[in-house]
């Protein structure tokens, strides 16, 4: 196992250990608010390339890695009672750092693709309903503030698809799509805080997005 996919699943439980569970006699009177559902947008992967794991930042078969900051997210994914959704698939995708998305529709000739970045991956939650990503921090492009594109799916819960923000962005005052959501706390749910990593490569950043997708089955 290459140390980057070590980092990755012992990355994994160390965003499981920061949410703290709802205690079950809580359950029936305080419910979990839904993450909040977002656009996909027009660049979801038309053809998913062949590595679609969640290292975004180094395509198997490769030596270079991705331009930009390092970053791993992680979280848990949850239902609205605070129970666990193992075996939940997660999609991510996102630009690159030069602002540009792997997609046939992406066509803007002034930003050159980097070719070392895969720009879409997947993961499955484990038992604790975890999830990590090793991607890049996200940046902006015109109209947009920076955000990473999610979609989460399990059986018996309906499809979410939403965007997870940074926080600090002078963009996010102004991003149209971020504003949307009316409510601010709703709002600042999806938006994440980024800190150095304690256990990634020097200079990558962490942060957490704990998602929300509605009562689980069973």
């Amino acid at each position: 196992m290459f140390p980057r996919r070590q980092a990755l699943a012992g990355l994994v439980a160390t965003g499981a250990t920061l949410l703290l569970p709802v205690p079950r006699k809580r359950l029936a009177a305080a419910q979990l608010p839904l993450t909040p559902p977002q656009t996909a947008g027009p660049f979801y992967p038309d053809t998913l390339p062949l590595d679609s794991d969640n290292d975004l930042v180094q395509i198997a078969g490769r030596d270079g890695i991705a331009k930009g900051i390092v970053t791993y997210v992680g979280g848990r994914v949850l239902a609205s009672t605070g129970r666990p959704i193992s075996g939940a698939r997660i999609e991510i995708w996102q630009c690159d750092a030069n602002g540009r998305y792997h997609h046939v529709r992406d066509s803007r000739s002034d930003r050159p693709l980097d070719d070392h970045f895969q720009g879409y991956g997947q993961a499955t939650t484990d038992a604790t309903g975890g999830y990590r990503f090793r991607t890049i921090r996200p940046v902006a492009y015109p109209g947009r503030t920076p955000h990473i594109h999610f979609v989460v799916s399990a059986p018996g819960i309906p499809r979410l698809v939403t965007q997870m923000y940074i926080a600090g962005e002078p963009g996010n005052d102004r991003d149209s799509v971020l504003l949307g959501v009316r409510d601010p706390a709703a709002r600042a749910a999806l938006i994440v805080s980024l800190r150095p990593a304690t256990d990634g490569e020097p200079g990558a950043l962490a942060g957490i997005f704990d998602i929300v997708i509605g009562q689980s089955a069973g």
